[in-house]
């Protein structure tokens, strides 16, 4: 985040709130979990390579990656104090979790970063079931890139897994995108790039499930699994296939969906789905998670290997997830109308917007490590996108007039895919993370329900870094 940013914010916000939430744990309570950032080692490519030095988390020991699942019920607390032991400040974003704004973890609009050698404690309620996971959300296109992130689940109150036509066992995958050099280290000297910034991001040439290149997973003939999938790349979006196997859909971004049929599954930084797989009964005994590295010759990153003794097939059709118990309806009758203009980048680029409170031309933003725009804005922390009364229904456009896709995350809320989504959206899905193509509008709605200021910007996180980056307030 930029220093002038920070001080606007944090000055902004003291009335608001009371006080920005700073790094300590003054008053606080003695006995919570630890969780630990700090710099590590990860055997990241093949065997035979070098291990990678990392940043990672950890809760005992040495930190992993991806870091250590925390797991939990719906209506429980995550409770962490975040020790940070790395050589810059840092902060823990909750994604996807309808969370108490001064829990959320982004830096510097709902807490000032926690400074090497100091910490922070998060305690707050998960209240849906789901996939989420959690991130540095400060210096994020560096710290998210050096490993920093790991799973959030947060189980059902109501039985599913072994009941009928259910899954009988899970698996989280968390999917990742390294630039690595030729001695298996992260490449170092490219975390400005603008050239990268304004194209599709920081693109890395290894993904991990896992934290592993090509692992193998386990399944029994005839057995039903549901995989958790996460996409916590920093820029890549995912396309990702399962030949050969029967694969349902039955959520997005941790919210339920009807299950359905799914051929190819594309995620974009930041988005989940949860899949259920029948091990195959017959035939051969490996198939494999394919992904489409972007020029359409599909690539196999991690093998399903069927082995064990087979278990009877499920010829129910699969169990629908319990349906959330809280999450409000919008009311599309009389909505608050919003829109959000994304312009720039390479091959278009923007030809003037305001950063930092004043007009520039696009030389100028460049100089700025600018080359995106929401609304005529670049990085726009002075002001919010809108404010919006709490309990106010908001239909929010969001228009893509670049050449690239982005993946918009609303921080503090799940909304409504609606009518004309796009290629990558099916209406009626509730997210908290949309893909939109180029020249693509995509409307969605949700309900103001979560007061506090929000964040709202593309989790390609070099465009993030560069430009698309927003607020918005809940009165």
């Amino acid at each position: 985040m930029h220093q002038l940013s920070r001080r606007t914010v944090l000055k902004s916000f003291a009335a608001l709130s009371g006080s920005v939430l700073l790094p300590g744990h003054s008053m606080a309570d003695a006995s919570l979990p630890l969780l630990r950032a700090a710099p590590s080692n990860a055997q990241l490519a093949p065997a035979g390579y070098p291990s990678t030095p990392v940043w990672a988390y950890a809760t005992e020991g040495k930190g992993t990656v991806p870091g250590p699942e925390i797991r939990l019920r719906a209506g429980e607390r995550v409770r962490q104090r975040l020790v940070n032991e790395l050589p810059q400040a840092t902060a823990v974003h909750w994604h996807g979790i309808r969370i108490e704004n001064s829990m959320d973890g982004a830096a510097p609009l709902t807490q000032a970063p926690v400074p090497p050698g100091e910490e922070f404690d998060y305690d707050f309620v998960a209240p849906d079931a789901g996939t989420y996971w959690y991130h540095s959300h400060n210096r994020s296109t560096e710290q998210v890139a050096r490993g920093l992130a790991g799973p959030l689940i947060v189980e059902d109150l109501d039985p599913w897994l072994g009941e009928s036509g259910a899954a009988t066992r899970e698996l989280v995958l968390v999917l990742d995108d390294w630039l690595l050099d030729s001695n298996a280290g992260i490449v170092e000297d490219r975390w400005d790039d603008l050239h990268a910034a304004s194209h599709g991001g920081r693109m890395g040439n290894t993904v991990t499930v896992n934290g592993a290149a090509y692992p193998e997973l386990v399944v029994r003939r005839g057995e039903r699994i549901r995989l958790r999938i996460i996409n916590t790349a920093t820029d890549r979006i995912m396309p990702l296939a399962l030949p050969d196997m029967t694969a349902r859909l039955i959520a997005l971004d941790g919210h339920p969906v009807t299950p359905r049929d799914v051929e190819t599954l594309v995620l974009g930084p930041a988005q989940r789905a949860d899949v259920v797989i029948d091990g195959r009964k017959n035939g051969e005994a490996q198939a494999g998670l394919l992904l489409d590295p972007g020029n359409g010759e599909w690539v196999e990153i991690a093998a399903i290997i069927h082995a064990g003794e087979p278990v009877p097939e499920s010829n129910s059709d699969v169990k629908p997830l319990p349906a959330w118990r809280m999450l409000p309806a919008p009311d599309l009758s009389n909505p608050q109308r919003e829109t959000l203009l994304m312009e720039g980048g390479a091959m278009r680029g923007v030809q003037e917007a305001r950063f930092g409170g004043k007009k520039m031309g696009f030389r100028e933003l460049a100089s700025n490590g600018m080359v995106w725009a929401f609304n005529g804005v670049a990085h726009g922390m002075e002001e919010p996108m809108f404010r919006s009364a709490l309990g106010r229904t908001v239909h929010l456009e969001m228009t893509n007039r670049s050449m690239f896709p982005h993946a918009i995350h609303l921080h503090g809320h799940h909304f409504t895919i609606q009518s004309q989504s796009g290629s990558a959206n099916s209406p009626g899905d509730v997210r908290d993370t949309v893909l939109i193509g180029t020249d693509e509008t995509v409307e969605i709605a949700f309900v103001a329900d979560n007061p506090g200021v929000w964040m709202i910007h593309c989790h390609m996180l070099s465009h993030q870094k560069s430009g698309m980056m927003g607020w918005f307030e809940v009165a």
